[in-house]
């Protein structure tokens, strides 16, 4: 047996009884770059893969000590198991179909060509690269939404994150509202990568992003031909999503006829893309959300109730920034530390000065976590030290306005009793009439806020009980 020439490319062994062909595809395989070992049996090239790193195994089939099915099932068997390539001269389907169906990446005859051979060896490396990739990507993105990495100093956050870890390992729907930019989808990501789900597909769509006429298509799939520009079949998010979780976000935009269907496939785990004849089976957790008051959207006929209860078996309610003031500062902090570790980033560590943090935590955050990030990438755009100072934020942050509300009130000698009805009807006005959020913002429960307004358009006073 040759020694190889090449020490820097992948390493293949090459597992043959023969002395002769073993030495040649050394050799050979040796002069096209890789790095080749040479086994002269099954049992030696089993102790090879077991306390060496290799990257590919190309074996044949017949060998007096191990054949080369018992070989595969070996390979395959052990941590970090390379590629496969089984060579044989005994060439039929049967022994390809069951050398495949063992975990063989291909199968080649003899006799070959010996560019033949290098060529399955590039596509076999290629293709274990490729998987090697992707299982690093998959460990990096379920690192990035583990629940201990998400920012919550606050007792509310703490509580949501228990509230997510406890329901991870059902298999139930989940509803989370809030506000816009309060991290909606990161909590349905966490919900994903902390389940038995995790090493599925996450699929998330905006419903309010997908036109109306395309919505059905979008999430069930069509038929080539079931409308004019359909040229081919496509498979639907739920499919896609199928052995994970498809993420339903701006859930109250879906049309009440798709609420039905979506209704079905919800009840019955089936979906029928346009233009079937049949209905196919799919296996997908649902996680919606929403930052409109679906309660209130049910009273008006706009939500089915059906759904509703079937989607909100659990609902994850997130507060808003300004109610959590605790987690602003160790959010923009996290922020700027992921900003930092940016591909092209700056070669320095931002911080926030005590100036810019106070500022921080005095503003309101009516766009929540999404307002703070793009705050803070003004902040880092601007800044010229290694701190964000407050001359660095926009002017609606940095700049603390006397309350023309409170100076008005006590200019027009208002009563409590007038202040607190006019400050419900601004903060109810500034929720876009919202009063689930209105109601969480005043510290009310919502019967209580409801009550109120009743109270107020008895009196003929302005309040809002629409």
């Amino acid at each position: 047996m040759k020694s190889a020439k090449s020490r820097s490319g992948p390493r293949l062994l090459v597992v043959e009884d023969d002395d002769a062909m073993r030495d040649l595809l050394v050799e050979e395989l040796s002069e096209a770059g890789f790095q080749v070992i040479g086994a002269r049996g099954g049992r030696d090239g089993i102790d090879h893969v077991r306390r060496e790193r290799i990257d590919l195994v190309i074996t044949d089939l017949r060998m007096p000590d191990l054949d080369g099915f018992d070989l595969i099932r070996d390979v395959k068997a052990t941590p970090h198991s390379p590629h496969i390539v089984m060579i044989t001269a005994f060439g039929s389907i049967e022994t390809a179909i069951k050398a495949v169906k063992l975990g063989a990446y291909d199968y080649i005859t003899k006799p070959f060509e010996m560019e033949e051979l290098v060529l399955v060896a590039d596509k076999a490396l290629e293709e274990r690269s490729l998987r090697r990739q992707v299982a690093r990507l998959q460990r990096e993105v379920e690192g990035k939404y583990r629940l201990g990495n998400i920012v919550a100093r606050s007792q509310a956050m703490q509580e949501i994150l228990t509230l997510v870890s406890r329901v991870a390992v059902s298999n139930v729907s989940v509803l989370v509202t809030g506000e816009s930019g309060t991290g909606k989808e990161l909590i349905a990501r966490a919900i994903h990568y902390s389940s038995e789900r995790a090493g599925g597909p996450f699929v998330p769509v905006n419903l309010a992003a997908v036109p109306g006429n395309l919505i059905e298509s979008e999430l069930f799939g069509h038929k080539k031909g079931a409308f004019t520009d359909a040229r081919q079949d496509r498979i639907g998010l739920f499919e896609e999503a199928s052995g994970g979780t498809i993420f339903l976000d701006e859930i109250g935009e879906l049309a009440l006829e798709l609420q039905a269907k979506l209704l079905r496939v919800l009840q019955e785990q089936e979906i029928r893309p346009l233009g079937a004849t049949r209905t196919q089976t799919v296996d997908v957790r649902v996680v919606a959300a929403t930052n409109r008051d679906l309660d209130e959207m049910l009273q008006e006929g706009r939500f089915r109730e059906d759904l509703y209860y079937r989607l909100n078996v659990i609902e994850i309610a997130l507060p808003p920034l300004r109610q959590r003031p605790d987690d602003i500062v160790p959010l923009a902090e996290h922020i700027l530390t992921q900003a930092a570790a940016r591909p092209g980033a700056p070669p320095r560590q931002v911080g926030l000065s005590p100036a810019a943090q106070r500022a921080l935590l005095a503003y309101h955050w009516p766009g929540n976590v999404r307002e703070l990030s793009n705050v803070l990438e003004r902040g880092l755009a601007l800044c010229q030290t290694g701190e964000i100072q407050v001359e660095d934020l926009p002017n609606q942050v940095r700049v603390q306005r006397e309350s023309e509300f409170l100076a008005a009130a006590v200019a027009r000698r208002m009563s409590l009793a007038d202040l607190e009805r006019e400050y419900i009807r601004l903060v109810l006005a500034d929720e876009g009439g919202n009063k689930t959020r209105a109601a969480g913002r005043l510290g009310l429960d919502r019967k209580t806020l409801y009550r109120k307004l009743e109270e107020y358009a008895k009196e003929g006073e302005g309040g809002e009980a629409s």
